[in-house]
């Protein structure tokens, strides 16, 4: 593989995200794990074929050097993210056009995904990092939680939302998907609003979704202590203490 590396779009802590010409290139640190990789892209995959989604198509994976990478087509757009961060003002325009892609998103499903119960109890069971009796306590909650076929993200936040110029929205970023209950991922973008600082933010959208969605606020919180369960499993330090207070909660009022 080569491409031109010499624009980054993006940094996080697996990866570096370029873009060159028409393509979106993922360059991963050393020693990520393949089976990341190639599920990933097996994912996105997955969900292109079985939907009719606005997603970027794969166009590669392999290595650049000794680093795994992933090749996408480029979505010239501006992140749902940024917007906000730009317009104040269209605030609530914005998080009803997110809650309705998301929505639109748990129309669609795709058999061949991972459900997400199963998920969570793969990642529950194998975590060090809670003591075992909240451990047994949440996985029996967690077998109480009603079984769906509803295609999850698994990451959806504003900033995995390309608005092209003409208004046409792309969702990019499919590495987390599963099938399952819309509300467990509604439960998990409260989450990610929430550890961004954004409460106020994070109360509007679980609010608009329940609305929009006709689940009840009650059923997306009872996620919630599972979805910060299996986010501590991966062992941010910035991130346990915030999320063990979410862990213990045994109900909501």
């Amino acid at each position: 593989m080569e491409y031109n590396l010499n624009n980054p779009i993006a940094e996080r802590a697996t990866k570096t995200v370029y873009r060159d010409g028409d393509k979106t290139i993922k360059l991963f640190v050393e020693n990520y794990l393949e089976s990341n990789i190639l599920n990933e892209a097996l994912n996105q995959t997955r969900v292109i074929e079985a939907t009719d989604l606005n997603i970027p198509k794969l166009i590669e994976v392999g290595k650049i050097g000794n680093r795994w990478a992933l090749v996408f087509e480029h979505v010239d757009g501006t992140p749902l993210n940024v917007l906000m961060e730009q317009h104040p003002e269209k605030e609530d325009e914005y998080l009803n056009l997110f809650v309705d892609l998301q929505l639109m998103i748990q129309e669609r499903t795709a058999p061949l995904l991972n459900r997400i119960k199963d998920k969570f109890k793969r990642k529950l069971h194998h975590t060090t990092c809670i003591e075992e009796n909240t451990k047994f306590d949440l996985m029996q909650r967690l077998e109480g939680l009603e079984n769906l076929t509803q295609l999850c993200h698994g990451d959806f936040n504003p900033s995995n939302i390309i608005i092209k110029e003409d208004g046409t929205a792309y969702i990019i970023d499919w590495s987390h998907v599963t099938r399952g209950s819309g509300a467990a991922d509604a439960a998990r973008t409260f989450l990610l609003f929430s550890m961004d600082g954004k409460k106020e933010l994070a109360d509007k959208y679980l609010n608009l979704f329940a609305e929009k969605s006709g689940v009840t606020v009650r059923n997306i919180q009872r996620w919630i202590p599972i979805v910060a369960a299996t986010q501590m499993t991966k062992e941010k330090p910035e991130e346990q203490e915030f999320l063990s207070g979410w862990i213990n909660v045994v109900d909501f009022e």
